[in-house]
């Protein structure tokens, strides 16, 4: 039996918007769900305790650079990444292949895998389907993805088409080579740009391998937001109703709203704790750039309508003061911060597909974010 199972629990009349329930071997877990990114076994600043506390329930961990550090064999002799980084509930890893194609310069793409440069020192490496399994099952996480090219955007529909299908041949490969397919789910990821018939044709052929769940992949990667809404409007309709769909590499709380509505439930992204290190906040009221002089005498807290730690014991007057002398804790609040209002904006957009209103939450929400601006600055 696989190790991850979804189950459907309600679907919003409104909007379409699924509400479920992600099963993994290590806890089961509301969706649509936002999944903090911890790249090194860490979400950045954050303890395990904290991610807790704010009820996070699965972690993205990153597959290139735990093979690089601290190496997955050191992982394994821990017993497991859950063990090595005191982490009890889900994890999730990808399969380095982003990576691979966004941090190296120098890399060239053959039928066996990747060849390409160590970013770190320059050593050559390879990274094949049958490599990324057997560092995911090293690893021992939950949910485990195909290695798949991620091709830039925009592509020509020639090089997508040949992208897709090398895609779809490397999805077998990875299925042969997963060795714990009874503890570990392997996720396949749906690619083809904006391409439709590219998106159908990947589609069929991941679900023709019946992976237990299915990511959306080539995405906010650099197109509109439109682009976006538009891919998965035609792409998720393709996939599976019985099991769970991933957005990869998306967490802006608008993108959050609009991906729920056309049908993911998993979603992940740096986002929080990337502007949070440049000290820009989500708020209820959009989006605050703590460090600009006006909050100097401030002594209000980050967000007037949110409970988290932060909130509740610090004033943007004090938060800007550590940003600006480049305080740690300072961007640990920051970041709390941030990753518990996107985690709490999912449980409101649970609430509101439970109350079949998610599509007014969505225009109320946009309205007091700003969204709905034609000049709206988003992150």
């Amino acid at each position: 039996m696989t190790p991850i199972r979804y189950e459907l629990i309600k679907t919003c009349k409104q909007t379409g918007a699924r509400l479920g329930i992600l099963h993994t071997p290590h806890g089961s877990f509301e969706t649509p769900m936002f999944m903090p990114v911890g790249t090194l076994a860490t979400v950045k600043t954050l303890s395990p305790e904290e991610l807790k506390e704010m009820g996070a329930g699965v972690i993205l961990s990153n597959t290139y650079h735990l093979w690089l550090r601290p190496g997955h064999d050191i992982v394994k002799e821990a017993g497991d990444l859950h063990t090595f980084m005191n982490w009890d509930r889900g994890i999730l890893t990808d399969s380095g292949g982003f990576q691979v194609f966004s941090l190296s310069e120098f890399r060239r793409i053959e039928e066996e895998g990747v060849y390409f440069r160590n970013h770190l020192n320059g050593d050559k490496l390879f990274l094949s389907p049958e490599k990324a399994m057997e560092i995911q099952n090293a690893l021992g996480s939950d949910i485990m993805m195909a290695f798949d090219e991620c091709p830039p955007y925009p592509a020509t529909y020639e090089y997508m088409k040949r992208s897709v299908e090398r895609t779809s041949r490397w999805a077998e490969r990875c299925l042969k080579a997963h060795q714990r397919p009874n503890e570990q789910g392997l996720f396949g990821i749906v690619q083809g740009g904006e391409f439709e018939e590219l998106r159908k044709q990947s589609a069929q052929d991941l679900v023709s391998l019946d992976f237990p769940g299915y990511a959306v992949g080539g995405l906010s990667v650099g197109e509109p937001k439109d682009v976006m809404n538009r891919v998965l409007e035609f792409t998720t309709p393709l996939l599976p109703a019985n099991k769970p769909r991933y957005l990869m590499g998306v967490g802006s709380p608008d993108s959050l709203i609009d991906g729920a509505i056309r049908g993911i439930d998993m979603f992940d992204c740096v986002l929080p704790t990337r502007i949070g290190r440049n000290g820009t906040v989500m708020t209820s009221e959009g989006r605050v750039v703590i460090k600009n002089a006006k909050y100097a005498r401030d002594f209000t807290p980050l967000d007037p309508n949110c409970d988290c730690y932060t909130c509740r014991n610090y004033t943007r007057a004090y938060i800007r003061h550590l940003i600006k002398c480049d305080e740690t804790f300072g961007i640990r609040l920051t970041s709390y911060h941030n990753v518990y209002f996107l985690i709490k904006l999912m449980e409101q957009v649970r609430q509101a597909i439970r109350e079949d209103r998610l599509g007014d939450f969505r225009e109320q929400f946009f309205e007091q974010y700003g969204f709905n601006q034609p000049n709206a600055k988003n992150f």
